[in-house]
């Protein structure tokens, strides 16, 4: 009988989701407590392991790599691959798949919650109501944003853009759009940044992390956008300058901002960012609906599948020539 081959799974998922796996492979699970491709039962069994199924919390360079000398294919339950170092992957032949598609509505759904509720001013609505604020009925009363004529700005038009987009135009939004293909398309205009920059209400990222957009929305990038305008961020937190962001906010600059990613992520609990009224902060749950996560678990594992049987990944990463640096992917 052929022996199965050994895959690790780096965090807690249910059972009915790795069924597939567990009907095709030995399992290793982490520890419930310490999960990540560390965990102790993952580590003890990594010089038998084929293949790793991890996540964007697990950074998978050339260190780790080197504790699975067998191993052949890593599957990530996310779009973006920036936690992995794939020259290392190549060098050593591991292929490497990632699972894109599957959690565009989900994200464009998070973009619009947080784009309503800076817009709305809902932290600082629902924390009057908490701290028992609520009092007479004023005219002038949290007064926000309508979105209904306003001009969205997307930073980035592929699949998650786009669906942001539609669900925007719903509200009545004028959508304007940068990206790198010199196409048009009819959900929006393309523009140039300096163009969105100046007239967006709101801007919203969705971008790749990349050497190339590491800090990107720095504090020039800000200062350019038009005054009392809100940032949302879906895509990494390391595409924005945290401090500058900081810096925007204080000034007065910027209306504020709604961001499920952040840099550093998890920011720390007296982190600057976390006592402002007018900033919406979500734990990176962008993809986090029961629909959406099963899905990405069901790519992740035929990912697996196909490598550890030598047949293409159906959601492969392309990767580089061993000596070039890493492109890494976008939001998960």
């Amino acid at each position: 009988m052929t022996a199965r081959p050994l895959v690790a799974v780096t965090d807690v998922l249910p059972r009915a989701w790795l069924e597939p796996l567990v009907q095709a492979c030995d399992v290793v699970a982490c520890d419930e407590d310490a999960p990540g491709v560390l965990s102790p039962p993952i580590l003890e069994a990594a010089p038998r392991v084929e293949g790793l199924l991890c996540t964007l919390e697990d950074r998978i360079d050339a260190s780790t790599l080197d504790r699975f000398p067998r191993l052949r294919v890593v599957s990530t339950l996310s779009v973006g691959f920036d936690h992995i170092d794939l020259a290392a992957c190549a060098a050593r032949g591991i292929v490497v798949g990632h699972t894109p598609g599957v959690l565009t509505d989900a994200t464009a759904d998070l973009a619009m919650t947080l784009m309503l509720a800076c817009a709305r001013r809902l932290p600082e609505a629902t924390a009057s109501v908490r701290e028992g604020r609520w009092g007479r009925w004023r005219p002038t009363g949290l007064l926000g944003l309508e979105l209904a004529g306003k001009v969205l700005g997307l930073v980035g038009f592929g699949q998650i853009g786009r669906a942001v987009a539609r669900r925007a135009r719903a509200f009545g939004m004028e959508i304007l759009f940068v990206r790198r293909t010199p196409t048009d398309d009819p959900l929006g205009r393309r523009v140039d940044l300096d163009t969105l920059t100046a007239n967006a209400d709101v801007v919203s990222l969705h971008v790749p992390l990349s050497d190339e957009t590491r800090g990107w929305v720095d504090g020039a990038f800000l200062a350019r956008m038009k005054p009392g305008a809100l940032l949302v961020n879906t895509a990494r937190g390391a595409v924005v300058d945290t401090d500058a962001l900081v810096d925007a906010l204080r000034a007065g600059h910027l209306g504020g901002a709604g961001l499920d990613v952040t840099d550093p992520e998890p920011l720390p609990a007296d982190h600057p960012l976390l006592d402002m009224p007018n900033v919406v902060v979500t734990p990176h749950i962008g993809s986090a609906t029961t629909d959406t996560r099963r899905r990405m678990a069901r790519l992740a594992i035929d990912n697996l599948l196909a490598g550890l049987s030598g047949r293409p990944l159906p959601h492969a990463v392309a990767l580089p020539a061993a000596s070039t640096l890493a492109h890494n992917g976008g939001p998960g």
